[in-house]
Formats: structure tokens, C-alpha cells, sequence
């Protein structure tokens, strides 16, 4: 099979003319091109005055493929295409005794859970919040009904953080093994639009996401495999440093020498309770800040130019840095283009916020985390625990500010730079459910940060005119934007100083967003395999 990249086509080509764009690019007949599938199609908008093609990266196959290698053998651009195929490591036995224990079900649990269960080994997978369906309903009582369910919401329940965002699809790890495209193909063999196969940014969407995450788990219910909602953990058993079981909120213990943590980055109790029991973890920087919101078409003005609106591009989205003259470096994050901001709390009393966009990303407003990067040594020295208990007092406070009753506190993006409280809305309705509280959004963080935002706004704009417009919101806090502590692990993926616990994903600070947790889970389930089966790591 070859690979062809920087295949360029105008962005308005029909389907039809890809085949003759290859023909022609390999000097064949068209009858010598057998077959081919998309790998990658993207865009570059960077130069506006350009006009705009699509880039496209194809896999396929001919007659004559050693002649044509060796025609084209100093053309960057014609390749062997690598084996993106996946291979297990190993298969369970018949006679298996022990059932592995994947505690989570987010993206990276249900990857684990799922690669455990097609090897054979029949997990049991324990998840402290409820099923997608009713989680859902859960989660609508505290943006509707300023109800929060603690065990049910945007944090905890099947499917993870990752089920009420952006189910945005692409991430920046080294993936030598192509661990990606088997989480993309599992998607899409659970539901998900084929065209996450090859769009240079996939994304999922919300509500389609939730069909996707169920289907999953009816394949691994269907392979042997076990889901238990509504089971927190609540313990772990350890001897002489070798796990041998959990403890969950029934009291019950099931026992297992094998256990994957994928406990995403909200649950602070189970973090608290594996420090108690002395599990190694160490601190880790992540980020604090705002979501801010635009109109939607400012953005893809600006991104796009003359090609805004254009149906085959959708909403535009875009990625920014500045480095602060404090330090401090201000950045762009979980950027949702036509979204929603949403309320993110797993915890009574506190406001979290987060974004949120369906598959069709046509809502009014583009929203993205504005974050600061901290660091432990500098701002939160005191141990493991120091950063949730930095996350707790910012989110506490934001709850006051918003008015006690889990509205978020907000401000026009002029009035902050200005220094001045906000007192009503302008052009840009803020999408936030329950609602907003107008205020002062410097109370809202510490004061570098509020400095480096102040520093950063300004300096957007020269990338994104009308990035700093007067009326478009900040609403405040986004705090969970990484984990930020580490479960450290060793060369066999399992803890420093536990023998048979893997911590995994975002939460053990190894992954962050969707799909390099389902990375993450299929490594740390090969790493479980091998060690079950007694093979080399």
C-alpha cells in the first residue's frame, strides 16, 4: 500500500474528482489505481489572501507498487503507508481465574475495559456514577433546576468528563503504535460519523456521544466483561505492597491482583483516600482561568476571511499562547467552537465551568478556557494534595461570587481589562446554565492570574481581530483543566510502590482529553495483559 501527502484540491472539489487527482498525481492509468481510503483531510488558513484547499493525505493501492516507489523514490510525498493495523498483545486463557478490576468508565476506562474484554479477561468494571441516560437527566437538574447531583453530573457517570464536551477527537501525543486510529475505529464502529477517520480535527459531539459510549458498553457486557454503576470505591487492599482488592461504598470487596485506575481528574475523595493508604503521588502544574465566548461568526471572520459560512469548513476554531511580562504563560484551552459554556461542578457549594458543543457546533457562541499555567514549587507547595485543595478554596469562592446558588460569576471582557465590575450584558449572550452573576471577575483568581489574562486579551487580538471586543463574556471558574496530581508509574505501567495497581488517564495525570485517554487505556490494558500473562513489559 502507498501513502500520498500534500495532495492539494480546491475546497469546493467534487467527491469525484479524487480518483483522477491521484491518477494524474502518479502519472498511472486509472485502472492501475485498485483502491483507496482517506487518512487525513485539513485545511490551512493561515495566509487570508490565499485561496483555500483542502490537504489530503491517501492511502491506497495500485499495480506495479515497487515501479512506482522507485519512480517517486526522491518524493517526499510518496510513501510506503505504515501499518496502522492493530495487533493484541496477548489472549486470556480458557481457564481464567482472576478478573481484572478497571475502576472509571470515561474514555480511558472504557478503552481499558473494552481491549481487556476483547483479550478475554472479562473485567469488572466499577463506576461510581450512574448509566449515560439517566446520568444525562442528572446532570439537566443542575443546569435547569440548579440541582446538583454529586455522584451524577459533568464529572462523575458513564462515559466521564469527556461525554459533555466537545467529544473532540485529536491531541498532540507521540503515538508510535497508532494506538489513535484504534480508538477512532472503535468509535466508529460504536456509531460515531465515519468521517473522525480522516477530518484533521474530529469531533464527536454531545448527544451523539452518548449512543456511541453505550454501545461500548454492550460490547464488553457481550465479551464476558462486567459494568457496576453506582459503585464508588472507597478503599483499596493492600499487603506488603501488593494490591490484592478494592472496597466499595456497600462495603463489599472484590478482590483482584490487577487493578486499573482510570479515575479522571475529579474524584478527590478517591485521591485522598489512596494518599491515606499511602499510594506514591506527587503534585503536578495544570492551569486555572475563565471561558470566554464570542459570536460564533467573529471568529470564522477572522479565521477564515472571505470563507467564512463555508458549509465544508463549519465553525471555525482557533489556538492561542501569550507569555505573560509576569512569567506567567496564558493560553487557549478545550476551545469549543459554536458551543456552550457549561456548569462543571461534581461538588456541593462550588462552581467549575467547562465547554460543550454537539456535532453540528452551530450554537451562537464560540467559547474557550482563557488558563494560566501554575506549578506546584511556586503556587501550592505542601504535598500531593495541595493543588485540589488550591482547586477547592478558587471554586468555593466562585460560588460566592455568583451569588450562592451555582449561578457563575461573569464579566464583559472590556469592563475586566478596564478594571471595572460589569453590571449588564452587552451583544454576547453568555450561554452558561443556570446563569450568570455580573461582578468583578478579579476576586475570582489570584492576582497574577487576573494580570496575565489582563496582559493576554489585548494581545489576542493581534491574532484574532475582535478577540478583545468589549461585550464578549468571561465567566468564571475553569479550574479542572488537568489533573493536578500525578500517580506516578514505572516502566510496567503500574504504581511506584504497589504492585498490581495501574494508574491510568487523565486522572493519574498520564492523558488529557478524550482521545489521548483511549490511548492511554489500551496502553495501560497491554501492560495489565503482559503482566497477567506473564510476558515481557
Amino acid at each position: 500500500m502507498l501513502r500520498i501527502t500534500e495532495l492539494k484540491l480546491p475546497i469546493d472539489h467534487p467527491e469525484e474528482d479524487l480518483r483522477p487527482a491521484i491518477v494524474q498525481r502518479l502519472g498511472i492509468a486509472s485502472d492501475d489505481l485498485l483502491d483507496f481510503t482517506l487518512f487525513k483531510r485539513s485545511y490551512d488558513a493561515r495566509k487570508k489572501s490565499s485561496e483555500l484547499c483542502f490537504i489530503y493525505t491517501i492511502d491506497l493501492n495500485v499495480k506495479g507498487e515497487a515501479a512506482l516507489l522507485l519512480k517517486f523514490a526522491d518524493d517526499r510525498n510518496v510513501n510506503p503507508a505504515p501499518d496502522v493495523s492493530y495487533k493484541v498483545v496477548g489472549q486470556a486463557p480458557q481457564d481464567l481465574t482472576e478478573r481484572p478490576i478497571v475502576v472509571g468508565f470515561g474514555p480511558c476506562g472504557i478503552f481499558a475495559g473494552l481491549l481487556l474484554a476483547q483479550m478475554g479477561f472479562k473485567p469488572i468494571i466499577l463506576e461510581r456514577g450512574k448509566e449515560v441516560r439517566q446520568r444525562t437527566k442528572d446532570t439537566w437538574g443542575l443546569w435547569r433546576k440548579n440541582v446538583l447531583n454529586p455522584e451524577s453530573n459533568v464529572q462523575f457517570g458513564e462515559g466521564g468528563a469527556g461525554t459533555f464536551s466537545d467529544g473532540k477527537l485529536y491531541s498532540q501525543i507521540k503515538d508510535p503504535k497508532f494506538h489513535g486510529r484504534k480508538v477512532l475505529h472503535e468509535f466508529v464502529k460504536a456509531g460515531a460519523p465515519e468521517e473522525i477517520l480522516y477530518v484533521s480535527k474530529p469531533h464527536i459531539g454531545t448527544f451523539r456521544l452518548t449512543g456511541v459510549v453505550e454501545n461500548m458498553r454492550e460490547q464488553i457486557i457481550a465479551l464476558g466483561g462486567e459494568v457496576r454503576f453506582e459503585q464508588r470505591v472507597t478503599d483499596v487492599l493492600i499487603e506488603d505492597g501488593q494490591l490484592n482488592g478494592v472496597v466499595v461504598n456497600d462495603g463489599e470487596q472484590i478482590l483482584s491482583k490487577h487493578v486499573i485506575l482510570a479515575l479522571g481528574h475529579s474524584a478527590r475523595d478517591t485521591f485522598r483516600m489512596l494518599h491515606g493508604r499511602g499510594v506514591y503521588m506527587e503534585a503536578k502544574p495544570f492551569s486555572v482561568g475563565f471561558r470566554i465566548e464570542h459570536p460564533q461568526s467573529l471568529i470564522d471572520a477572522a479565521r477564515l476571511g472571505k470563507y467564512a459560512g463555508h458549509p465544508k469548513l463549519g465553525a471555525a476554531d482557533y489556538k492561542l499562547v501569550h507569555h505573560a511580562k509576569n512569567g506567567r504563560s496564558v493560553y487557549s484551552f478545550c476551545m469549543c467552537p459554536g458551543g456552550t459554556v457549561v456548569a462543571a461542578t461534581s461538588e456541593p457549594n462550588r462552581v467549575v465551568t467547562n465547554g460543550m458543543s454537539q456535532y453540528s457546533r452551530n450554537e451562537r457562541n464560540a467559547n474557550s478556557g482563557i488558563v494560566v499555567g501554575i506549578t506546584p514549587e511556586v503556587d501550592y507547595p505542601g504535598g500531593p494534595l495541595a493543588g485540589i485543595e488550591l482547586q477547592e478554596r478558587l471554586e468555593s469562592h466562585a460560588y460566592i461570587l455568583g451569588g450562592s446558588n451555582y449561578e457563575a460569576p461573569a464579566q464583559l471582557v472590556g469592563d475586566f481589562i478596564a478594571g471595572k465590575p460589569s453590571t449588564a450584558i452587552g451583544s454576547v449572550e453568555p450561554s452558561y446554565k443556570p446563569g450568570v452573576s455580573l461582578g468583578d471577575l478579579a476576586l475570582a483568581l489570584p492576582d497574577f492570574a487576573i494580570e496575565a489574562i489582563r496582559e493576554a486579551l489585548p494581545a489576542f487580538e493581534k491574532q484574532i481581530k475582535g478577540y478583545s471586543l468589549h461585550d464578549a463574556v468571561l465567566t468564571g471558574i475553569e479550574t479542572r483543566t488537568s489533573s493536578p496530581l500525578r500517580i506516578t508509574r514505572n516502566e510496567s505501567m503500574q504504581s511506584l510502590n504497589v504492585k498490581g495497581l495501574f494508574p491510568a488517564g487523565e486522572g493519574a495525570g498520564y492523558a488529557g482529553g478524550i482521545l489521548s485517554a483511549g490511548v492511554d487505556g489500551i496502553r495501560i490494558a497491554e501492560a495489565l495483559a503482559r503482566d497477567m500473562l506473564g510476558l515481557p513489559a
